[in-house]
């Protein structure tokens, strides 16, 4: 179906589920750039998506205790995808049983760390719980910022991964120091010291990454939302302040008093604004759904730039959530040239496929709960 077809340099060629969440077991072939699941409620749409995503990131975007991803009654689950990216086949296997470790292969070997799997699987997914973006707690934005960058600088997402194991640490030293009504500076000083060597890079990096991201992400707002308002994101870091080891210093009462560690870069926020205000206060429905798809844009473009290949991207049921002139938008957007692979979740078939009817693109759609189409 659709008109135009275009070259993809990242693509989904083959997914494979075997009790995984509600599917027991689901092979399917991809050959269009936009892919779209259809169906009611509960039949599995969004699950489709998770599969993916959980192959692309090494879990779960939904749910991210892995043993609650099992099938019921099931004592394990299997992930497969085959995706072509830059002409070169990668097979991706997805594995966890009950008791044991999950394990992410890549062509038939068996990677060390989950981590090291990152980044060769660009992906970008939007999402009805983007809303927690603006309405949740700072450690959402920050999780948001850090993805995006882990994905395209493992030196960053090793750093980071550090960063947090040493906070970690911390908090537990202080917690043991309050339990056994003792302290000891020298072993306090220890993480602190390991924290001044990893703040700096991780610090510089989010600075670099906000002045790189900030501007394409006001565009694509601004192609969404045909509004005049102008919006803003300000990363917010108590590093801007004073250096870390002032902060540490000022901090060393407080946090013996409250038993973690309450200064550093896992407190960072973005914070997120419609003109001066916060949106989560002052911008309306459409307006704030405008401001979380144009943030997931412009991290298709960051990452794009990054990586050189488009991620692949999930769209979950977010024609249901928006009106239909921000959906024109959305897909005229979606089907300009520099797009990969897209997949869709949503449970209106013929509003759907009217949407990608006016797509350049060439798509197809999965009825799926539907035994004509011998889909689930």
């Amino acid at each position: 179906m659709g008109q135009k077809s275009i070259f993809v340099f990242m693509q989904l060629r083959r997914l494979s589920l075997t009790n995984y969440k509600n599917q027991k077991a689901f092979e399917l072939d991809f050959e269009a750039p936009i892919n779209a699941f259809v169906g009611n409620n509960g039949v599995g749409k969004t699950n489709l998506l998770d599969a993916i995503y959980h192959l692309a990131l090494g879990k779960s975007y939904f749910n991210p205790i892995a043993s609650q991803n099992i099938h019921f009654g099931a004592d394990f689950f299997v992930l497969e995808g085959r995706f072509i990216k830059r002409e070169e086949e990668e097979k991706i296997i997805c594995s966890f049983k009950r008791g044991g470790k999950k394990v992410i292969k890549r062509n038939g070997k068996a990677y060390d760390k989950i981590a090291e799997h990152i980044g060769l699987i660009p992906l970008v997914i939007i999402s009805p719980s983007d809303q927690d973006l603006i309405a949740a707690g700072s450690s959402v934005r920050r999780k948001f910022m850090d993805g995006i960058i882990g994905q395209t600088d493992t030196t960053y997402l090793d750093a980071l991964l550090q960063y947090h194991r040493v906070v970690d640490q911390r908090n537990s030293l202080l917690k043991f120091f309050a339990a056994n009504q003792q302290f000891d500076p020298t072993a306090l000083e220890a993480y602190d010291q390991q924290l001044l060597q990893l703040s700096s890079p991780l610090y510089k990096t989010r600075k670099r990454f906000m002045e790189a991201f900030t501007p394409v992400f006001e565009k694509r707002y601004k192609q969404i939302s045909d509004a005049q308002e102008s919006v803003e994101i300000h990363y917010q870091t108590q590093l801007d302040e004073k250096p870390l080891a002032d902060l540490l210093q000022e901090a060393l009462s407080r946090d013996r008093a409250l038993q973690f560690s309450s200064v550093g870069l896992h407190k960072d926020d973005l914070e997120l604004r419609l003109g001066k205000q916060p949106v989560k206060k002052f911008g309306s429905q459409g307006q704030q759904k405008s401001f979380l798809i144009a943030l997931k844009l412009a991290q298709f473009d960051y990452m794009q730039q990054q990586q050189g290949v488009p991620p692949i991207v999930l769209l979950d049921d977010i024609f249901d959530k928006l009106d239909q002139e921000r959906v024109a938008r959305i897909v005229h957007l979606l089907s300009a040239a520099d797009f990969g692979q897209i997949f869709i979740s949503d449970t209106h078939a013929e509003l759907t496929e009217k949407a990608l009817q006016s797509s350049a693109m060439n798509y197809e759609l999965f009825s799926l709960g539907n035994p004509k189409n011998n889909i689930l």
